[in-house]
């Protein structure tokens, strides 16, 4: 079966015709389709390292492409991408089993980004299927959240503490997608967090900086100022000394619901 670099499920020719150039330059292979029909066509005899997916399109929309590839058993991470950037949208992406989401109109840097971070995600799970051996069940070389902890797909998670405030922080399978973090920029106490938007920035190797979207909304009682002096805690302790922020959440209940209990990971 022949592997390429990317595929694009898209019906708008700008933003085909933009990915394809972009990741072209950067000497990624880039195939395009306009329907999620053909790109579930597609998957049955190409093979693809990452595949960008707009969520409207008709016909089978991303949703229903991003079930249809896992039922397919298609491993190849998904990032989700629309002008309809709702946070509804955002949360939804990543709790259906996206690797990622980016919102339409991107910036080169910005798709750039989220590429490399898919590309990586590839990586360490081709990495897990080879140290896993045939007719083994693979497992990604990464620390999972404690099972009384929600996540935000692979990128964020949430603690809900005694008092009623909340703890959220960065899980450790992001940090090893974005390859050296080098430096975070995080909101300030008594900032608005909102779930499924930027909370925080990344600085990685190379001068990247990828966004992290938040698991829960609220007002922000404290910042971690250790993680932020030494960014290293975060990469060495994510689920507890690394933590981000302690929150004061708006609401909570609705906001648990759409994300994952990791307690579900060990199932």
């Amino acid at each position: 079966m022949t592997e390429r670099d990317i595929l694009v499920v898209d019906d708008e020719p700008v933003i085909t015709q933009a990915v394809s150039r972009i990741c072209e330059a950067e000497g990624m292979s880039v195939d395009i389709v306009d329907r999620g029909e053909e790109g579930l066509k597609r998957l049955k005899t190409h093979s693809y390292r990452l595949i960008l997916c707009d969520i409207m399109m008709p016909g089978v929309d991303g949703f229903r492409f991003l079930g249809e590839a896992f039922v397919l058993g298609i491993f190849t991470p998904i990032v989700m991408t629309t002008g309809y950037a709702t946070v509804e949208n955002a949360v939804r992406s990543l709790t259906c089993g996206a690797a990622d989401f980016i919102a339409k109109p991107f910036t080169a840097d910005e798709l750039l980004t989220v590429v490399r971070r898919g590309l990586k995600y590839f990586k360490l799970q081709r990495e897990a299927f080879a140290a896993a051996g045939p007719g083994r069940r693979a497992s990604l070389a990464y620390v999972p959240c404690p099972p009384r902890y929600y996540r935000l797909g692979y990128v964020s998670w949430a603690e809900e503490e005694r008092t009623g405030t909340v703890v959220m922080g960065l899980s450790d399978l992001f940090l090893k997608t974005i390859e050296g973090l080098e430096g975070l920029e995080l909101l300030k106490i008594d900032d608005e967090a909102v779930q499924g938007t930027s909370c925080a920035s990344v600085a990685a190797a190379g001068g990247a900086r990828h966004p992290v979207m938040c698991p829960v909304g609220g007002r922000i009682l404290e910042v971690n100022a250790e993680a932020v002096s030494d960014p290293s805690i975060v990469e060495k302790d994510p689920y507890f000394k690394g933590w981000l922020y302690r929150v004061l959440p708006s609401d909570l209940q609705n906001d648990l619901k759409r994300l994952i209990s990791c307690s579900s990971d060990r199932m």
